[in-house]
């Protein structure tokens, strides 16, 4: 009897224990099934905004997912804030090129048969962005708008050559690095709306193994030609000549005598070429960093095609006012937005340029140096194309630097240039002009033409301004005092070290400074890093 009893009460405690347990279960299936106040079924938290939520704007107040008035304010105002940073930041190409185009118009260089020739060298009266001491510079603009199909017949001798568009991108290469191969010949320039029958050729370093020229009439007379499209209306033409004996005499007569620019419709008639002196004068051509900046920037949307640039960056700048075909007229409100958004666009593009946080840029294991071309891409693609465009790579080099070639980007060994950032010293720390500094060249530079070291300005980017006229070293313009080991010991203070005269920078006690080391025909061990640039030392 009593086991009967002790067998009941144990199926008793089972079956109690199972109802307890399914009711739990059963709780916990209908639990988050339970409506959501205010809906007939449970919401998932994540599509759900709170009625107040703290960022880093102030706090958001809402009623039921509706922003209230202030919440408005502040959000519509932070908004415009973001887009203002985002136009400065994507847009630098675009006013860098017009800052250009504005200072050869300075100096009276206002039609494309009128080129600045630096006959005398690029001194640091110029404000250029990291501009070199040891190259002739010849700079024209081209305006496919005015003149329509335009021929550039480039002298044989030019060195590295390039055209960009008005964004600064790629259009064809000439002299060293282009078709020519520094044999000189003619181009033609397409605008961006050619219907006529010319095809662009093939101008790549690769295509060099064969004549792509076409024949066309010039003037009446037959001629072979390169030819080349852009996406712009205005457009940079930039080449470089090298010095001969350590002078830039010869460069400077090459340009002088043998660089013509015409429209191809008045080729039978050509304007005659009028050539300006560079060197020696004050003039801009850095964009500005300043509210400015957006007025420079609706000057050339107002000038470019429709097409120039995508809907995505026209939509940008049209967020915030700059549109084709009206004027810029921001109210108090938004002009007072765009004040603040261009200061802290500006800063951010200042430690992208010139303290860079993507490792990628980098050029050696623990050291300073750095390279402009982040990725080794022109376009500035990652991957190729599969990571997007690096935009911060391509803020990188257009606030401080300018020329847009593949030649730059290239590993060919012996061919183009490369060049390295420094902006500080090998403890990371700034690099000041009151204190004195030593970097060690290495010997065998890899450098099948030569190298040169430039100081520049951080607040122009632009040369340092000192009682030196260039602030730079170079193995082919300076007679340098070299070490027994073949390496040579490169001074930079405010005054020179005893005896080390010849090798010695000047800097300004009250400013900072930072270097561009240019490899010009850059040879294998540049690439390899099996050569590798030493850190700047700070010393007594």
């Amino acid at each position: 009897m009593r086991q009967e009893i002790s067998d009941n009460l144990a199926r008793l405690t089972v079956l109690i224990m199972a109802f307890v347990i399914s009711g739990y279960a059963q709780a916990e299936t209908i639990a988050p099934n339970t409506p959501t106040p205010g809906f007939n079924n449970k919401i998932p938290e994540q599509i759900m905004t709170p009625n107040k939520v703290k960022t880093r704007i102030g706090d958001l107040t809402f009623y039921d997912g509706l922003p209230d008035s202030a919440t408005l304010t502040k959000i519509y105002d932070n908004l415009d804030f973001i887009r203002g940073i985002d136009v400065f930041l994507n847009f630098i190409p675009a006013t860098s090129l017009e800052a250009i185009r504005l200072g050869n118009v300075s100096l009276g260089a206002d039609k494309s048969n009128k080129v600045i020739v630096f006959d005398d060298l690029m001194d640091s009266n110029s404000l250029f962005l990291t501009g070199n001491t040891d190259t002739v510079y010849a700079s024209a603009i081209l305006d496919l708008e005015k003149d329509g199909v335009t021929v550039v017949e480039v002298p044989a001798g030019s060195g590295p050559g390039t055209l960009n568009d008005a964004f600064f991108r790629f259009v064809v290469d000439m002299g060293a690095p282009g078709p020519d191969a520094k044999k000189g010949g003619m181009y033609l320039i397409l605008p961006p709306d050619y219907k006529g029958e010319l095809k662009v050729t093939k101008n790549g370093m690769a295509d060099r193994k064969e004549d792509q020229r076409v024949e066309i009439e010039v003037g009446g007379v037959t001629k072979k030609v390169w030819v080349a499209q852009s996406r712009s209306y205005t457009n940079w033409l930039i080449l470089r000549g090298f010095l001969k004996d350590g002078k830039p005499d010869h460069a400077a007569k090459m340009f002088r005598g043998g660089l013509k620019i015409y429209p191809l419709a008045k080729a039978k008639n050509p304007p005659k070429m009028e050539f300006i002196n560079g060197s020696n004068k004050a003039f801009n051509t850095v964009h500005a960093n300043t509210y400015e900046f957006y007025e420079e920037l609706w000057h050339v949307i107002q000038k470019e095609p429709i097409l120039f640039i995508d809907p995505e960056l026209r939509g940008q700048a049209a967020s915030i006012g700059i549109k084709k075909g009206l004027p810029f007229e921001p109210d108090s409100r938004m002009k007072k937005i765009l004040h603040d958004a261009v200061s802290v666009a500006n800063a951010t593009a200042r430690g992208i340029s010139l303290r860079p946080r993507d490792k990628n840029a980098y050029l050696y294991e623990g050291k300073q140096w750095y390279t402009g071309f982040v990725g080794g891409d022109y376009r500035w693609l990652d991957g190729d194309g599969i990571g997007g465009r690096n935009i911060d790579a391509r803020i990188l080099y257009f606030y401080s630097a300018t020329v847009n070639t593949p030649a730059m980007a290239l590993e060919i060994p012996g061919v183009g240039s490369n060049y390295a950032f420094d902006t500080t010293d090998k403890n990371g720390e700034i690099l000041y002009g009151h204190k004195n500094y030593k970097l060690n060249i290495p010997a065998d530079v890899p450098a099948k033409d030569f190298w040169s070291i430039v100081v520049y300005d951080p607040q122009t980017r632009s040369q340092l301004q000192t009682d030196q006229p260039f602030p730079s070293k170079s193995n082919k313009r300076d007679e340098l005092i070299y070490n027994k080991d073949g390496s040579v010991d490169l001074y930079f203070g405010p005054k020179a070290p005893k005896g080390k005269e010849a090798n010695w920078t000047q800097t300004i006690p009250t400013k900072a400074w930072f270097v561009l080391f240019r490899t010009y025909g850059p040879l294998e061990t540049w690439f390899d890093k099996s050569w590798q640039l030493n850190d700047f030392e700070m010393i007594k």
